[in-house]
């Protein structure tokens, strides 16, 4: 197949994968809050605010968010040297290797009218932005595979991007290592460039470059006389000099060439040369083509998620755009990890093991549930549970070097989920918190429905306790061992005395609160008293405790009662997660 054509196709899909995927950045509806919003919609807002903003002031800060984050990688910098030194390299590398060697003739022999691949400077610095490459790849396998990041999660993405460019880099430069010792391509430059005819001038030629270019002769060896240096040297100087620096200028090539010379005339003969060319620049039309696909986009989606970050302000934009910018941030998540070494809540995936509590898997199925894959119910459990728990302390966006913000799509992507299916206990506990703060950019149905599902759950076996003939004793350590946690007894000294509901302020805020709440503070002690512990888990009032810890201070007898509400609020998800288990 001609090389035009692996070119051509190459291009096209990559092209068309690339509309693809910025096609999907104003159709891909992320969260409650895009439901309702036209594609039309948001490619005229989109078009509106990029007008906006390079027409106006803001455009100082896009120069100025380009070149410190975009181009220095600051925020890569200031979280780990390391990381940054990699990325600086790899990107750095191939960028520069991607302009000046792959699109040589449209852009370098542009500038250069004298331009030569083979000649200085260009000849030691395709070697030297190849090796920049290769020691970030080298940088990266460290990291991930022997120093081993705290919380770095590897996906197959992740491999991709790995491997793909060690193939493209290693294959260059044992091509251009195999190059310099062929004797056909030796003969071939003859041909094409000196148009020499003589043997002994070619043979003069040939002897010159077996001793200072490193080529491998299957004709010629050293020692050799300086009459014939001299001559060949003479040969060269007038009819290569213009077009090749010597081979040591190419110091990897150079190297590898050192290193393959015990075997570089079978593989001559056996058109190493050719086949390591192919692979090199199928390895290269194959990763151009797979970019967009691939967690490689990030190097489009990253400046523009920046950019667009930089420019917007949340409580002015408008939502359509808002709803694009998540789809777009979701492409420029390259799954790094920063996020997670800052995560407020990664204690509980070292307590827990749910990887979905971290914030990159998270967005990683994020990804899955965009693209309108299938999704499990244990898996849809697991990211509800993840992204419930998160503490919206705002770390992750602070840190992520792509500026995604991920505190937003949490939000809104945590609203969309506690909607529907299984009921989230978590909506009733604290973490419901910044739901509440929020409850105003909600609809007032969407805000009640999953509070009134969660207590609907949990609560279900309040009606059957009475019923039941063998209840569960807290005393009973066999059958429930989260009694060995410091003074669970305490609720044993209770009498009644009602202390507690008296200083209860969300006792207070209701006229009727017994109605309301179910049981009272001192009503809840009294059931654990008579070992109707289910019916101690099943009010309302241990959810809407709001952990003052009134009641456990004004107690005469020193009962732990806000502890024991948190005790029971875990035997209540335990059990409502039992059932639920037990029903499939």
């Amino acid at each position: 197949m001609p090389f035009s054509v692996f070119l051509y196709t190459s291009l096209a899909i990559f092209f068309l994968g690339l509309i693809y995927r910025v096609s999907t950045w104003f159709s891909r509806k992320i969260g409650f809050s895009a439901r309702n919003i036209k594609i039309s919609e948001r490619v005229s807002s989109a078009a509106r605010g990029i007008v906006g903003v390079v027409f106006s002031s803001k455009i100082l800060i896009l120069v100025k968010v380009l070149m410190l984050d975009v181009v220095l990688q600051i925020r890569i910098l200031k979280e780990d040297f390391l990381r940054w030194l990699m990325h600086m390299l790899i990107y750095g590398g191939f960028i520069l290797l991607l302009l000046m060697h792959a699109l040589d003739k449209m852009i370098t022999a542009s500038l250069f009218t004298d331009y030569y691949s083979t000649i200085n400077p260009f000849f030691f610095l395709r070697d030297f932005f190849g090796t920049m490459v290769i020691v970030g790849l080298f940088i990266a396998v460290y990291r991930r595979f022997i120093l081993k990041m705290p919380r770095l999660k590897t996906n197959a993405m992740d491999y991709y991007a790995i491997i793909i460019l060690a193939v493209i880099m290693i294959s260059g430069l044992l091509l251009e290592g195999v190059k310099i010792t062929s004797h056909t391509v030796f003969m071939r430059m003859v041909e094409d460039y000196a148009g020499l005819d003589d043997e002994e001038e070619i043979e003069s030629l040939e002897s010159v470059w077996v001793k200072e270019f490193g080529l491998v002769s299957p004709n010629v060896k050293g020692p050799f006389g300086k009459e014939v240096l001299a001559a060949g040297l003479e040969i060269h100087e007038a009819n290569c000099i213009d077009c090749h620096s010597s081979s040591k200028w190419a110091f990897a090539g150079y190297s590898v060439s050192r290193a393959l010379k015990p075997i570089a005339l079978p593989l001559d003969r056996a058109g190493g040369t050719d086949f390591l060319w192919y692979v090199h620049i199928l390895g290269c039309f194959i990763g151009l083509a797979y970019l967009p696909f691939s967690k490689m986009f990030h190097i489009i989606a990253i400046p523009i998620s920046l950019l667009a970050n930089a420019a917007m302000e949340k409580e002015k934009s408008d939502p359509a755009n808002i709803a694009t910018l998540q789809a777009l941030e979701l492409d420029a998540c390259t799954h790094c990890s920063t996020c997670n070494l800052r995560c407020s809540s990664a204690t509980a995936f070292d307590a827990i093991g749910n990887p979905y509590i971290l914030p990159s898997e998270k967005m990683t199925f994020l990804k899955t549930l965009a693209a309108g894959k299938e999704v499990g119910r244990d898996e849809l459990k697991a990211i509800r549970e993840g992204i419930y728990l998160c503490t919206n302390c705002d770390r992750c966006t602070v840190t992520c070097p792509a500026g995604i913000n991920l505190k937003q799509l949490w939000f809104d992507v945590r609203e969309d989920l506690v909607q529907k299916g299984y009921p989230e206990p978590l909506v009733l506990s604290p973490y419901s918190f910044f739901r509440g703060l929020n409850r105003r950019n909600l609809p007032a149905d969407n805000y009640i429905k999953p509070l009134e599902a969660a207590h609907q759950a949990v609560s279900r076996a309040f009606e059957t306790t009475l019923k039941q003939q063998e209840p569960i004793f807290l005393t009973d350590r066999s059958a429930d061992p989260w009694t060995d946690l410091p003074n669970a007894h305490t609720y044993a000294y209770c009498f009644g005395c009602q202390s507690c509901t008296n200083v209860c302020p969300v006792v207070d805020s209701y006229d009727n609160p017994e109605e309301t709440l179910g049981l009272l503070p001192h009503q809840i002690m009294c059931c654990l008293g008579m070992g109707l512990v289910e019916m101690a888990s099943g009010p309302r009032m241990l959810w809407d405790c709001v952990t003052c810890y009134q009641c456990q201070e004004h107690c005469p007898q020193k009962v732990n009662i806000t502890d024991l509400f948190f005790q029971l609020k875990i035997l209540a998800v335990k059990k409502m997660k039992h059932d639920r288990v037990s029903t499939c």
